[in-house]
């Protein structure tokens, strides 16, 4: 005789719900009911009665669940060189900071990947990534440092394991120091997919391949890059066309612009995903959507730097997959995704497209399931639909802020940030009442403090 179904379910009831799936199907008052790490029921009214195992029941009355957000693109070591070059493009911008960002360790590394964590896990994301790619030599097991920062905050995440081997020696930006050689490297990406890749469906840790960009790799990195990935079965991520500057260099080094550029390399394909990717002509587009290829649209960071407007709704009609990501807190200090939300709908309204250019529920699937699709995870995450994990979060709108705001999509996207009352990812609580579970706010604050302060003694005295 089989043994009873043991399953502990949480019930939400009488919030509303955007459920962002194929249907932007919503309920002005509804229910989602968990089972364990997964989504049992989602629907109209309360809950159905009768269910078994129910260990907690949450009244969302002035609250509007949503899945939780997911980052698809960021830079947890920046974290302790917030508030630095404030005023710089890109290309001086790294220039100012690589001499400090060379001298980064594993300590550091922790601290500004809890801090970085931390300040989206507040902020409603459930599945978060960083592209490291500084490996300063003697510098420690920063791979290990970020992933198992992630793990105590009790988010979903992937590493996006980066590389750099074009120094200052070679015409690129970086310090000789901080690069690795290109066989170091894919022997390091190759070895953190081996320690830490997950494939299963209700994975914790994902691990993709990702050289820097075109101005601080080789040819050869990018292509032997590429057939690792592919060998492996992982995803592939880097910078793409982020500024004026970049094209040009591609055109005076390459003999093309960036996205032949990397199509010549093996970089475009329905496992890639690029960040920025603002300065893309119609024929750039065209290539992205033929050949599934995603997009990590920054929009703070991209007017941080002065780098431009993406085309983003360009690439949405032509259906090629954007996520949104926070980028690095060097270049977006504020370190959150929900009000890129915002962010994303303004600025896009300020390019071509004018008032038509994003609306509230684009900009809320952009943050959700437009980022599960960019992280190769659509079918696990970024809807609430039955079946999918259990990541959700649920926004309180209630308050001064969003009072007189009828509608809660609009009043999520368009208005202040709202307080999430609970974040949860695999079924577990990760943030409840505005604050975090898993770890101490307060304590995270010291330390990256500490290690900021370090880090411009070090690079003071370099």
């Amino acid at each position: 005789m089989a043994a009873p179904d043991r399953v502990e379910r949480v019930v939400i009831e009488n919030c509303a719900i955007a459920t962002v799936d194929a249907h932007d199907t919503e309920y002005a008052s509804g229910h989602v009911v968990v089972a364990g790490n997964r989504i049992e029921r989602v629907g109209a009214g309360r809950a159905p009665e009768g269910l078994e195992n129910v260990v907690r029941r949450i009244d969302g009355t002035g609250h509007l669940a949503t899945p939780g957000l997911v980052n698809t693109h960021h830079h947890f070591y920046q974290w302790i060189t917030r508030g630095l070059a404030t005023d710089h493009n890109l290309f001086d911008w790294l220039v100012a900071l690589y001499p400090t960002w060379a001298r980064i360790d594993e300590p550091m590394v922790r601290a500004a990947a809890q801090g970085s964590l931390a300040m989206m896990a507040r902020g409603g994301v459930t599945t978060a990534m960083d592209h490291h790619y500084v490996y300063p030599q003697g510098s420690g097991d920063l791979s290990g440092a970020i992933i198992g920062a992630a793990r105590d905050m009790g988010v979903r995440f992937t590493l996006a394991r980066g590389s750099m081997d074009r120094s200052q020696k070679d015409g690129g930006l970086p310090p000789d120091f901080a690069v690795e050689t290109l066989d170091d490297a894919l022997a390091a990406t190759e070895a953190a997919i081996d320690a830490h890749h997950d494939a299963s469906f209700d994975s914790m840790t994902q691990i993709a391949v990702a050289p820097c960009s075109p101005f601080s790799i080789s040819t050869e990195l990018l292509r032997q890059g590429a057939e690792l990935a592919r060998r492996r079965g992982v995803r592939m991520h880097t910078h793409g066309s982020e500024t004026v500057e970049e094209e040009k260099f591609c055109h005076e080094l390459f003999g093309m612009g960036p996205t032949d550029y990397f199509e010549s390399t093996g970089w475009l394909g329905d496992d890639v995903w690029m960040a920025h990717c603002v300065h893309m002509n119609d024929s750039d587009i065209a290539a992205f959507a033929r050949t599934g290829t995603g997009v990590a649209h920054c929009p703070s960071s991209n007017a941080r730097l002065a780098a431009g407007i993406a085309r983003v709704p360009d690439m949405l009609a032509a259906g090629v997959p954007v996520g949104l990501g926070v980028d690095g807190t060097a270049s977006n200090e504020s370190g959150e995704l929900h009000t890129e939300l915002r962010n994303a709908l303004l600025i896009n309204r300020l390019g071509a497209h004018r008032e038509r250019a994003l609306n509230a529920r684009q900009a809320l699937r952009l943050g959700t399931y437009g980022g599960a699709q960019v992280l190769g995870r659509a079918g696990q995450i970024g809807s609430l639909e039955a079946g999918k994990l259990a990541d959700l979060v649920l926004w309180k709108l209630d308050t001064l802020a969003h009072a007189s705001i009828a509608d809660p999509v609009t009043a999520l996207v368009f208005g202040a940030a709202a307080p999430v009352t609970l974040s949860l990812v695999d079924g577990r609580p990760v943030v409840e009442g505005n604050h975090l579970t898993t770890v101490d706010e307060e304590a995270v604050a010291r330390a990256t403090r500490d290690e900021a302060r370090r880090l411009a003694q070090i690079a003071a005295g370099a």
